[in-house]
């Protein structure tokens, strides 16, 4: 693996190429990005493509890439240039891509905004809040999330963000009306470190999932786009985020084994199936639904 940084005017971009840039077998690089996650994130389903030419990245002002602009959002668009710019720097395109999370946020915009670069992505639980039917319910649930963190630190807004997104089902009025979650029982801090920086539980990422998929672009392009959902999450908001993207795209969504995380090994807490995730993306890049 070489680990390489892009300078561009708004980021120093810092990626990660494993394998030789053009595949002896003539398959294109695969990308795997996410967001907040970084590179780091990949790391155990990146080995398990060992056949192939995987690049990973960081997207700006996330793990090692250092932001020049001024600005401390996230927004799909402008992760989008990142990834275009990223391609056209290797020279590579067009690719593969697995995205995860925001990743698959912003990889949606990135097939709307050039969709020359991508021949297929495989979209993974794309956090796309407003899109449900329950959408304002699902947007103060998110606000609460905010302002545990904002009022009490990182233990109680990763509490409300777990109570959250563990929550089964349309946000109810009796969801809304639960007292704030103790972080002790979630396991996470009870003390304040006094950092408010954070893209998951502040308001830094609402962009990414406030985003709406242009889908007359997304139609339009050359990009075979799967959008997946891991079977844990079926009935829970990223599950269920994911359901309402495939239905805006006007199609099913394919399921995936494990949960949110499913590709990941442990690393970074609830272990998913990673050998079993990457067998059902390399079916799904191959052709199968």
């Amino acid at each position: 693996m070489e680990t390489h940084t892009l300078e561009t005017a708004g980021a120093d971009l810092v990626y990660s190429v494993r394998g030789p840039l053009l595949a002896v077998d003539g398959r294109p690089p695969l990308f795997m990005i996410g967001q907040p996650m970084d590179a780091s994130g990949f790391v155990a389903l990146a080995v398990r493509f060992p056949e192939r030419t995987v690049v990973t990245y960081d997207p700006r002002g996330l793990g090692r890439s250092v932001r020049k602009d001024g600005r401390v959002d996230h927004t799909p668009r402008t992760e989008a240039d990142d990834v275009h710019a990223l391609i056209e720097a290797l020279g590579v395109g067009p690719v593969e891509m697995f995205a995860s999370s925001g990743g698959a946020v912003t990889a949606l915009a990135v097939v709307a905004a050039y969709p020359a670069d991508v021949t297929a992505l495989v979209a993974h639980e794309p956090p796309l809040i407003t899109l449900l039917r329950d959408a304002p319910a699902a947007v103060r649930a998110r606000a609460a999330v905010t302002e545990a963190y904002e009022q009490r630190g990182a233990g109680a807004g990763m509490a409300a963000f777990v109570a959250m997104t563990s929550w089964k089902g349309e946000f109810t009025d009796a969801y809304l009306a639960q007292p704030p979650a103790d972080p002790a029982a979630f396991g996470t801090p009870t003390e304040d470190d006094g950092s408010r920086g954070d893209p998951l539980l502040s308001d830094r990422s609402w962009t990414v999932s406030d985003y709406r998929p242009d889908v007359e672009a997304i139609a339009a392009a050359p990009t075979r786009v799967v959008i997946t959902v891991g079977e844990e999450s079926e009935d829970v908001l990223t599950g269920r985020t994911a359901v309402a993207t495939a239905e805006l795209l006007g199609q099913r969504v394919s399921v995936f084994p494990s949960h949110h995380g499913g590709f990941m090994d442990g690393e970074f807490g609830y272990a998913g199936k990673p050998d079993e995730f990457a067998h059902r993306l390399r079916q799904v890049l191959d052709g199968a639904s």
